[in-house]
């Protein structure tokens, strides 16, 4: 088993995270995006969404999509359990996951792909208008964020779930998606001081 990784990037930091919480170590393969790594022949055939990052199994099958990757480990280890536990916390688990990707990470990633210079290559076409429009719909959503985390240390109460790693490297992406994480949102920057200071946070 390998991890085709990604360097930097949310989602392939996302599954690091998610691992080093778990206190798993699988071999890594580097995949260089600014080298376009991920839109090789060879690379293609693991994922033709083209996209990191690509997990091979033992058997040669390979699984993609961050949150796949980190399900399949759930159900290999247990332990901590970072999809909850019981049918009420799995399924706020998930609620927040959702609304962390959907409604916070989308709006921040189409901010970045669509007006950052660097980006002409990799999306195309891009829009800047639809970079711009969606600024007002992160900044709506941290807001929110906000306010639920106003009485509890996690997303979903009081343990640190998966809900927590999307929505910790979604804010560590505003940086390269020039979005600014209002001062005002106290309860969110309290939260995102003590989760960056977690180990797992660097991986």
């Amino acid at each position: 088993m390998r991890l085709f990784d990604g360097g930097r990037v949310p989602n392939a930091r996302r599954v690091r995270i998610y691992l080093a919480e778990k206190g798993i170590d699988i071999p890594k393969v580097p995949v260089d995006l600014g080298r376009m790594d991920h839109r090789t022949a060879e690379f293609t055939a693991r994922n033709p969404l083209q996209r990191v990052p690509v997990l091979e199994l033992d058997d040669g099958s390979h699984l993609s999509e961050s949150i796949a990757i980190c399900r399949y480990f759930e159900e290999l280890h247990p332990a901590p359990p970072l999809f909850g536990t019981g049918a009420r916390e799995r399924a706020f688990v998930e609620m927040w996951q959702r609304r962390v990707e959907f409604e916070l990470y989308q709006a921040v990633q189409a901010a970045f792909r669509h007006t950052h210079p660097g980006m002409v290559e990799y999306e195309v076409p891009q829009i800047p208008a639809w970079g711009e429009a969606n600024r007002p719909r992160a900044l709506a959503m941290m807001a929110l964020l906000d306010r639920e985390l106003a009485d509890k240390p996690f997303l979903v109460g009081s343990r640190f779930t998966v809900a927590d790693i999307t929505l910790l490297v979604t804010l560590d992406f505003l940086k390269p998606a020039k979005i600014v994480l209002p001062e005002q949102l106290s309860n969110l920057g309290r939260w995102h001081g003590e989760v960056s200071s977690r180990p797992s946070a660097t991986a």
